[in-house]
């Protein structure tokens, strides 16, 4: 398996995949698949460039696209120490192979690596305990839950908001 950052070269793929992860699982994801499956290769192509977020593909050894991540720095001033992860998807097939730990682990070097990050941030929804615990397994911190985070047809989701500090041994309580 290999673990990169897309390029523009990716979009189709790329398109697909998130594609995928907003169909296959609504639930988990702010945006939706009726909200981004009209959008143009040229919009995906754009999200792949942007300065401000590092798209991590993970492939299997056919070059299959099987999972994605995204890593998005914080643009203002006074935010900038911060960092968020989102996006995070991995194709069903693929799952259990730790492809999500693979991903998540190279998003937190990254971040790392980056100047000014101190705090990575991230969303999960309150059902998903497999994601749940691989954060909580990389160093990630509950600060809080927030109920009714998204609406879905008529149903509620909360969401479980989740911190790591990558350079400094700071705990966060509840």
């Amino acid at each position: 398996m290999e673990i990169r950052i897309l390029n523009s070269l990716d979009a189709p793929e790329y398109r697909n995949i998130r594609l995928e992860s907003l169909k296959k699982h609504p639930e988990s994801f702010g945006s939706s698949y009726e909200e981004e499956k009209d959008l143009s290769i040229e919009n995906f192509k754009d999200k792949l460039s942007s300065p401000d977020s590092f798209i991590f593909g993970a492939f299997h050894d056919n070059n299959e696209l099987i999972g994605i991540v995204t890593l998005k720095k914080e643009r203002l001033i006074k935010l900038r120490h911060r960092a968020n992860i989102v996006a995070m998807y991995v194709s069903p097939v693929s799952r259990n192979l730790g492809v999500g730990r693979k991903l998540i682990s190279t998003c937190i070097e990254k971040a790392k690596s980056l100047e000014h990050i101190e705090q990575i941030y991230l969303t999960v929804v309150t059902t998903n305990a497999a994601a749940k615990n691989l954060y909580l397994s990389l160093g990630f911190k509950s600060f809080s839950v927030e109920g009714r985070a998204l609406k879905l047809n008529d149903t509620y989701i909360d969401e479980e908001h989740m911190v790591l500090f990558p350079r400094t041994h700071i705990m966060v309580t509840n």
